[in-house]
């Protein structure tokens, strides 16, 4: 049978559903990937032949003044007719969004055509889009179970959020290390914005390295395109050792190099590191809709898998406090690990695969 994916527009929405299309596929069916016209979503897909991959018009709600909405109507209008005469060349059977507005259009688009139509929520609250996605919808899948309270009884199932087949198995730490000319004697903090860098987190460490010279520790830096210069000459200056790069598409070497993390707290990414049973240091988006990342951050931080520091309470002071905090007990660590580990959603991909396949409208 044949299946559409909405996921466009963030690695957050991308990546889980490029790993319910992986389980679809290995089960024999065809997938059909819907991603927007983000330069991620072009790198994150670049050389995936296995699926049908189809750019959507953006559209997404930038301010509310009239002539904001109309200009959001006329692209997702154009959006809409787009997925409409997708879905008539590709006759597929059900459509999964990964949220956000890129899956309005294909949930509309399905429901016109009397087909199943799934949204997956991964956060712990969910944005504006998938609360309307959520009306429209056959079910909603969610990544926490505290998400469930704030869509229609009886319409949810927990299924934890995807993670791409290529995480499934940990890397040797030694060659991981290697992989990134790092030493294999020290503690290496990954410290990642999610898929394009954050800016605030960049500058949060460019700033307390200087207070983390004396440590024994090493660096995996996922800095984005914009900041890359700037964060690798400045650990140059530091003299800190340092792997720094813009992007790295093969997260199973950096995770497993790791012996914890500094993030955002995206739901992805999350579910990442609990899968490689990382402890992390986690500064949430603070633009995020609905503050959904601090309410991630906060599931993590009640199981004693993570702490928090808010991006507004950031100096270079207490960010180097923060990092010698995770180091100064060496049971530290290892006890946060198991608890990350306890975190880590099972068989999310094929959970979410089982749900579409059992209710699809023939």
């Amino acid at each position: 049978m044949n299946f559409v994916i909405a996921a466009g527009g963030t690695g957050g929405h991308l990546f889980p559903g490029l790993a319910v299309g992986e389980v679809l596929l290995e089960r024999g069916h065809a997938v059909m990937m819907l991603i927007s016209e983000k330069d991620i979503d072009a790198l994150a897909t670049a050389g995936r032949s296995e699926f049908r991959i189809e750019k959507v018009t953006g559209v997404g709600l930038e301010g509310k003044s009239p002539g904001a909405l109309f200009r959001f109507w006329l692209r997702f209008r154009r959006g809409l007719q787009q997925v409409k005469t997708l879905f008539r060349d590709f006759q597929p059977r059900a459509v999964l969004g990964m949220g956000g507005f890129t899956s309005t259009a294909p949930i509309l688009a399905g429901r016109s055509r009397k087909i199943s139509t799934f949204i997956h929520e991964s956060n712990a609250i969910p944005g504006k889009a998938n609360k309307l996605n959520a009306r429209l919808a056959t079910k909603v899948l969610l990544g926490f179970s505290e998400c469930a309270r704030h869509f229609p009884a009886g319409k949810c199932e927990v299924t934890g959020t995807p993670i791409r087949r290529t995480l499934a198995t940990r890397v040797e730490k030694a060659r991981a290390l290697e992989e990134f000319g790092l030493a294999p004697g020290r503690k290496t903090l990954l410290v990642m914005g999610g898929s394009q860098g954050a800016h605030g987190i960049n500058l949060a460490v460019i700033n307390a390295l200087p207070q983390l010279q004396n440590l024994s520790l090493q660096f995996v830096h996922l800095a984005g395109r914009e900041d890359e210069a700037l964060v690798r000459e400045s650990y140059q200056k530091a003299g800190v050792a340092a792997f720094v790069a813009a992007f790295w598409s093969q997260m199973e070497i950096a995770y497993s190099a790791a012996d914890f993390c500094l993030a955002r707290s995206g739901a992805a990414s999350l579910t990442e590191l609990s899968h490689f049973a990382l402890p992390a240091l986690l500064i949430p988006y603070p633009f995020a809709a609905e503050d959904h990342q601090t309410l991630n951050a906060q599931i993590f931080v009640r199981a004693g898998a993570a702490a928090l520091l808010p991006q507004s309470e950031i100096t270079a002071e207490k960010l180097a406090e923060k990092l010698r905090w995770f180091l100064d007990d060496p049971a530290r660590l290892p006890e946060m690990s198991k608890r990350s580990a306890v975190l880590a959603p099972q068989h999310a991909a094929e959970r979410v695969a089982d749900a579409i396949l059992k209710s699809y409208v023939p």
